[in-house]
């Protein structure tokens, strides 16, 4: 995994002026925490490259910038790329029909002799997660793409005078671009966050690169193109043809995923991640290797624990089940309350933007204590979203609300604002405007009945929105810290046939996830097949909220604070005096009172950290 960043125009010649290498450095090093091994650059005279490496494939070999001339055309090309190749090895032999040098072992390599070889549509080759850059000097032109699934980043902005891009939207401020919102920013952050709108990078002006999609840049005109989306078919096959399918696609995925040149760890918790790591298990007992695992709690947090809907156990004794099961060396991670509070600010430095509050800073934290020992982790992110194992895919409360299922109480973000501000920005027509336009764009299936297509629309939702929101948590508190977090679910094979198995497949007998419980027969103990979902853990210490409460007012003090343009001092302080309500998130299934208080805490320290 890597940062990338750089500029294009064709309006003047970069190679002519010292400044502008000077910039691209500085951008490059705005990425470091992306790429702690190696860093470099290079500037041409229509364009500059940036990269920094956090080396797992071809350790030696694999450096960045690469730059490669076909044989026979004499045709240049230069890529900066941040991601991994799962299927790298079948590509090369496809390649081999061409009159290709090849120079590494690295992956990085094959994007490059595939974009040569074939231009764009080899785009349509690739699987893995993936985000890359690449100056054409033939054509003068650059080109952007994005895995299908958008598990890695890419931001860009077009100025008056040139074309910016970056693995963070850190990259384009240190790249002269100067931090600055508008309305829609505002309603992303208040009325969204922390999901926001694919495409929208928040910032005024800056933009993501879609999920399967690529960009064209060349003379000012842009062109963003897709090369894959998500489609509706028929599902045509019997129910034990259908488990062996998904049990084939799930193994085939992580066991792919765990091809590296440094030692793999997974994280332990629920299904989906034992999963993952019973297969990994095995794998590297076949090569006389043991894996290392690990799993995340809070210290005391089975003291204050308050089991709900979402959260029906703690993980604890299910990690020691699956620990003894598979035979891996484990470490048991704790987060202190005042690591978990402190860390909300290092999560927005990650981020660039209020986030999850502290279910994304103790993941910052937990990430960072991996580190120390890993390069590279595989998670269970994603099987929720893709198997349909939330409660709004099946509660018929949440089928019938036209809303985003995990953020439809719009009273507990609109409750603390100014009411000038909620008379500007209107947050309640932007989020439905969002979700109106999803439901639009969702494939669909001719002659499913209502309820069949309802749940279609929830689970596009989710990919779209909800998956898209855990996906930017995990790259960017993985990479902040140096560490690679691949996520197998995420694989578009998966999801292709996953989105359109019927819901009586995928809810068996009432059981959800029952898919992913046939894949596991064989490979879980039961305890953990029939455990019921349990999410990401987060703490329960009272102690914790009153932290950030304590915090919160101490800035409500101050009057230069620049949250005070944003809430009603009065209203926050009556929230803060009213005991949380555990049992009403107001964003997914984990983010409720104390949450709300940590995210006022994040975009206070982000508006005074962009000078908002």
């Amino acid at each position: 995994m890597c940062g990338i960043a750089g500029f294009y125009q064709t309006s003047f010649d970069y190679t002519l002026h010292p400044q502008w290498n000077g910039r691209l450095t500085q951008m490059k090093d705005s990425l470091k925490r992306r790429g702690p091994n190696e860093q470099d650059t290079v500037l041409y005279p229509h364009s500059g490259l940036a990269h920094t490496r956090l080396a797992i494939i071809d350790l030696q070999k694999g450096h960045q910038p690469m730059c490669k001339q076909h044989k026979e055309s004499k045709h240049n090309c230069t890529i900066v790329y941040n991601g991994e190749l799962y299927n790298m090895t079948e590509l090369r032999r496809q390649l081999n029909q061409y009159s290709l040098v090849w120079e590494t072992d690295s992956d990085t390599e094959v994007i490059l002799n595939g974009y040569l070889a074939c231009g764009p549509a080899f785009f349509r080759e690739l699987n893995g997660i993936f985000a890359f850059a690449i100056y054409d000097s033939a054509a003068d032109q650059l080109l952007l793409c994005r895995d299908r699934l958008g598990v890695k980043p890419l931001f860009y902005q077009q100025t008056a005078e040139e074309f910016l891009f970056g693995s963070e939207q850190k990259a384009l401020f240190a790249g002269g671009i100067r931090p600055q919102l508008d309305n829609d920013s505002w309603n992303e952050v208040l009325g969204l966050g922390p999901a926001r709108t694919p495409g929208h990078g928040v910032f005024a002006g800056m933009k993501e690169v879609l999920p399967g999609h690529y960009l064209t840049v060349k003379d000012r005109q842009i062109q963003d193109i897709p090369y894959w989306q998500l489609e509706a078919k028929p599902h045509t096959d019997s129910y034990q043809d259908t488990v062996q399918k998904v049990s084939t696609l799930v193994i085939d995925s992580v066991e792919r995923q765990m091809v590296s040149d440094v030692p793999i760890c997974t994280f332990l918790s629920g299904l989906d991640s034992s999963l993952v790591s019973a297969i990994c298990a095995r794998k590297l007992a076949q090569q006389g290797q043991q894996l290392q695992t690990y799993s995340f709690d809070f210290v005391d947090n089975d003291k204050n624990f308050q089991a709900n809907s979402f959260q029906s156990s703690l993980d604890r004794p299910f990690v020691d089940i699956m620990v003894k099961h598979i035979n891996s060396q484990h470490t048991y991670l704790e987060c202190t309350n005042q690591k978990q509070a402190d860390y909300l600010y290092k999560a927005v430095d990650a981020r660039d933007l209020p986030c999850m509050a502290d279910v994304e800073s103790s993941m910052l934290y937990f990430c960072g204590q991996v580190a120390q020992q890993n390069r590279v982790t595989l998670t269970g992110e994603c099987a929720d979203e893709i198997f349909g194992g939330y409660p709004w895919f099946h509660q018929p409360a949440a089928l019938q609300r036209h809303h985003f299922p995990w953020s439809y109480q719009m009273d507990a973000r609109t409750a603390l604002l100014r009411d000038d501000v909620l008379a500007e920005l209107r947050l309640e027509d932007y989020a439905q405007n969002a979700y109106n336009a999803t439901i639009s764009a969702t494939p669909r299936l001719d002659g499913e009945n209502s309820l069949e297509a309802r749940r279609r629309e929830i689970s596009y939702l989710n990919v779209v929105w909800f998956m898209a929101t855990l996906l930017n948590r995990m790259d960017r508190t993985s990479m902040y810290s140096g560490l690679e977090a691949r996520v197998p679910f995420a694989d578009h094979r998966i999801l292709e046939y996953v989105y359109n198995i019927p819901w009586e497949m995928k809810c068996r007998n009432g059981r959800t996830k029952s898919l992913l419980q046939e894949t596991g027969r064989k490979l879980l103990p039961t305890d953990i097949l029939y455990r019921k979902k349990s999410p990401y853990p987060k703490t329960y210490d009272p102690v914790y909220e009153a932290l950030l409460r304590h915090r919160l007012l101490d800035i409500l003090s101050y009057p230069n604070s620049p949250i005070l343009d944003i809430v009603d001092p009065k209203k926050v302080r009556i929230f803060l005096d009213t005991p949380s309500d555990y049992g009403r998130p107001w964003f997914g299934q984990l983010m409720a009172g104390p949450q709300m208080i940590a995210y006022l805490l994040q975009i206070n320290y982000w508006m005074t950290k962009y000078k908002l």
